[in-house]
């Protein structure tokens, strides 16, 4: 199982049971030329995409004389359906990117985008308990509520703010993404 993560914290992995099936690939101040090439060279299951989002749905990423570039919903799209049929979930740990979300599961399984603005913080404890729980073996539907437990247990008031989104064909209940090594 390859994770690709732009950028990820997985202090809360190091103990997951399945840890050992789960490989960490990371790409930091990603380009938009970056992102195909990245994605050919793991051959992903979970892409997550850590960064900033605009209140239009954009993803910003960096040009090469270092200046913002915006990503639309649409061209982000476009990019995952090409991909192999390992990709089985994107988050989007960004501001905004509800609407990534939303349009990406026509062409893979499932994907978690914010509805809103997302605090630092609140990005890092969500992330960290949702790898954590898909570590364990648990369901992509058990790991995001363990996610979303997580943020009140800090007492981070986003609760509402991650929201996930799967294909029509996809029961989240019965969805795993890391293979359960037998003891």
């Amino acid at each position: 199982l390859y994770y690709f993560f732009i950028p990820f914290h997985s202090r809360f992995l190091l103990n997951a049971y399945y840890r050992d099936t789960i490989k960490f690939e990371t790409r930091w101040a990603v380009r938009s030329s970056d992102i195909l090439q990245a994605i050919n060279e793991t051959n992903p299951t979970v892409i997550h995409f850590s960064g900033h989002g605009c209140d239009t749905g954009e993803l910003v990423l960096e040009n090469s004389d270092g200046s913002a570039k915006f990503i639309s919903p649409e061209a982000i799209t476009e990019t995952i359906s090409t991909l192999s049929d390992t990709v089985r979930l994107v988050v989007f740990n960004a501001c905004f990117s509800q609407v990534q979300a939303e349009g990406i599961v026509k062409s893979i399984d499932a994907a978690i985008g914010m509805s809103t603005s997302i605090t630092d913080e609140a990005a890092c404890v969500f992330a960290s308990q949702l790898y954590s729980s898909i570590g364990f073996g648990l369901s992509l539907e058990t790991s995001f509520k363990q996610a979303i437990a997580s943020l009140m247990l800090e007492g981070i008031n986003e609760v509402q703010t991650p929201q996930i989104y799967c294909n029509e064909t996809v029961n989240l209940s019965e969805m795993t993404l890391v293979e359960k090594i037998k003891s």
